[in-house]
């Protein structure tokens, strides 16, 4: 298929929505990019879906406006946007075989002459061979296929999708997310993607906007919302952070803080703005940039490094690394993922360490934050029960 080149960015603009005394979406500006890959990431009533179907044309907002390239189409019916929607309940209908089920929408339009459509689409979701099985004979990654395929058909110029992996197990839903970045890579169409699951937003998409009580918290690609996170929620969220609370002793190029006894650096550039004043702030380091020394190969660590000591308290093998638990003057319960490629057999509990990495893996949050914003089991984050 060739790109779709007549549509435009999906464009909001002072968009909100209240159900009486709530305020599910707070008013936001937010652009898609024509031909994207964006995803809508965010707990359990965040606020993600409502945003989804207001550029849909299933809610209406109580204020702001939906642009699909330089048209209004906030006061127009589902029916006549150019969009569609692909929903975690596939809603195949049982009786149509895949063929039939994809045709539909040509069908209703009144168009009579649709096999080619239809075998592009089913050679484009790799399902060539499955075109007279009925809905109840595939998996349930390949159903979901057969209802991309059965939205696409329509040539929409944006597909949206509503926790489109979420009634598939983890092993197929990691299949999918590949697959559908591949769909979208092909039709040039663009996708906005709503998902509570951080690893599915970073896998497929190109741009992320993090959601939190209605609003959107971070807006960026995924690299980049990992490595320099501008709040705690953002740090928490995607991933797992170290946050430890510090004092500003120093600002320049590089911010010097002390924590637990201990000075540490943070680059200036990787900083948020109220940091950069002085006082309190936290130190973040993901655990995988921080490598774990025995106290006794302490003077072997490299000058220039940050280090902080402490005692492990609990470790975790789970085959590719091994997941330490420390408690040290900085901070209580610190995390460090070690790659198990040579494992010193003397980092078990009760051993006293030296954590350590390189500055510039460092950054630095206003500490006026909740450190277990955006933690499992925090306030409006879903637990593993919840999502299921």
């Amino acid at each position: 298929m060739t790109e779709n080149t007549t549509g435009g960015d999906v464009r909001l603009t002072g968009i909100s929505k209240t159900y009486g005394s709530f305020t599910a979406v707070h008013p936001l500006d937010l652009t898609v990019p024509q031909g994207s890959f964006f995803a809508l990431l965010g707990a359990s009533g965040c606020g993600k879906t409502t945003t989804l179907r207001m550029i849909a044309g299933l809610e209406d907002p109580s204020a702001g406006s939906v642009f699909l390239g330089d048209r209004d189409v906030t006061d127009l019916p589902p029916y006549k946007r150019p969009v569609n929607t692909v929903f975690q309940s596939y809603a195949l209908f049982p009786h149509m075989d895949i063929s039939e089920n994809i045709a539909f929408g040509l069908r209703r339009r009144g168009i009579k002459s649709v096999k080619k459509q239809v075998d592009e689409m089913l050679e484009l979701v790799q399902l060539g061979d499955k075109a007279k099985h009925k809905p109840h004979q595939l998996s349930g990654g390949q159903q979901q296929r057969v209802a991309v395929a059965r939205a696409l058909i329509n040539h929409p110029q944006v597909l949206l999708l509503d926790e489109p992996l979420g009634a598939l197990d983890l092993k197929l839903r990691r299949q999918m997310q590949l697959e559908l970045k591949r769909i979208q890579t092909e039709v040039g169409i663009t996708f906005v993607h709503v998902t509570h699951d951080q690893e599915e937003a970073m896998t497929m998409a190109d741009q992320v906007a993090v959601m939190n009580g209605g609003r959107v918290e971070q807006l960026g690609a995924p690299a980049d919302l990992y490595e320099n996170p501008r709040t705690t929620f953002v740090a928490n969220f995607l991933g797992t952070s170290n946050l430890i609370e510090a004092e500003v002793v120093e600002t320049g190029s590089d911010v010097v803080v002390t924590a637990g006894g201990g000075k540490l650096e943070v680059p200036g550039d990787r900083c948020t703005d109220a940091v950069r004043r002085g006082g309190k702030l936290l130190v973040g380091v993901r655990p995988e940039k921080i490598s774990l020394a025995h106290a006794d190969d302490a003077g072997s660590i490299a000058d220039g490094r940050n280090r902080v000591t402490g005692r492990i308290v609990d470790s975790s093998f789970i085959g590719v690394s091994t997941q330490y638990v420390v408690n040290s003057p900085a901070g209580a319960e610190l995390q460090v993922y070690e790659q198990n490629i040579e494992r010193d057999a003397r980092l078990v509990p009760g051993a006293e360490v030296v954590l350590h990495w390189n500055p510039a893996h460092t950054f630095g949050l206003d500490a006026d934050q909740s450190l277990l914003a955006g933690t499992v089991g925090a306030a409006g984050v879903e637990t593993v029960e919840d999502a299921s």
